[in-house]
């Protein structure tokens, strides 16, 4: 499992520690690269700003700007790119959050400790998809219109629902099913529209599931539609899904090593 283990920020020109977070995984690897952070620490004045080293299954990451480096432990298989995207992050909000001033003067270790720490906890940033194409914003335009026609004919639905409501009580509420249906299908474009921007996990697993959605309302309102509406509607999730599926993460990082 690719996962970010620790973090922490340190001075560049005596290696003071200024902050870092809990180390969560005790294993001896884990505790053998802490080592390396303190070694690296010590010699940062003399390697560039944006480095990586390699100790057995684990990655140590850092970038250094300002008087500053900001370092991380991971797992080896953790892309680059999103390592250096968390580095990034941090180094955007430790600037933001505390007056550049008082690292220098700082005199005792960890005086910002509460920073790494709750930096830590804010959501991991969203691996990098592939260049968008002309079919997959092709496929969003038309995922978008489809929602907007289920939309369009749920709110016309709820309308005939409020002028025969003492009807539709007689017939167990059929029509309402119906106005259900078309909502649905519009969640269903507007997720297959947001699995095509943003990478999630099991994201092809959410695109099947969501096409099948889609088949499945479009069927239950088989009495609403025509066959080329219900073929029109199909064809966009089945598109979409493709799309979704041909757009996966980009699998090459950045070339930094030490």
């Amino acid at each position: 499992m690719s996962m970010i283990l620790s973090a922490s920020v340190v001075r560049v020109r005596d290696g003071l520690p200024l902050s870092a977070s809990t180390d969560y995984e005790q294993s001896v690897g884990v505790q053998e690269c802490r080592k390396y952070f303190k070694i690296l620490a010590k010699r940062l004045a003399q390697l560039p700003d944006r480095c990586t080293l390699q100790a057995g299954q684990y990655n140590i990451n850092f970038i250094s700007s300002l008087g500053v480096s900001y370092m991380m432990l991971c797992t080896e298989n953790y892309p680059g790119v999103l390592a250096f995207s968390f580095l990034d992050e941090l180094q955007k909000e430790f600037i933001t959050t505390y007056n550049m001033m008082k690292t220098n003067t700082a005199v005792r270790p960890y005086c910002f400790i509460e920073f790494v720490c709750s930096s830590l906890c804010l959501t991991a940033p969203h691996q990098r998809l592939q260049p968008v194409t002309l079919s997959g914003i092709v496929s969003f335009v038309l995922s978008l219109l489809c929602g907007a026609l289920n939309l369009i004919r749920g709110f016309h639905s709820v309308e005939s629902l409020l002028q025969i409501y003492a009807f539709i009580l007689q017939n167990d509420g059929e029509d309402f099913s119906y106005i259900i249906a078309f909502f649905l299908g519009t969640a269903a474009c507007l997720y297959q529209c947001y699995l095509f921007v943003y990478c999630t996990g099991w994201r092809n697993i959410k695109s099947f599931l969501t096409f099948g959605l889609i088949c499945l309302c479009s069927m239950y309102l088989y009495e609403l539609r025509n066959l080329w509406q219900i073929f029109f509607h199909v064809t966009v999730g089945a598109f979409s899904t493709l799309q979704i599926w041909l757009r996966q993460p980009q699998g090459k990082s950045p070339d930094y090593n030490v």
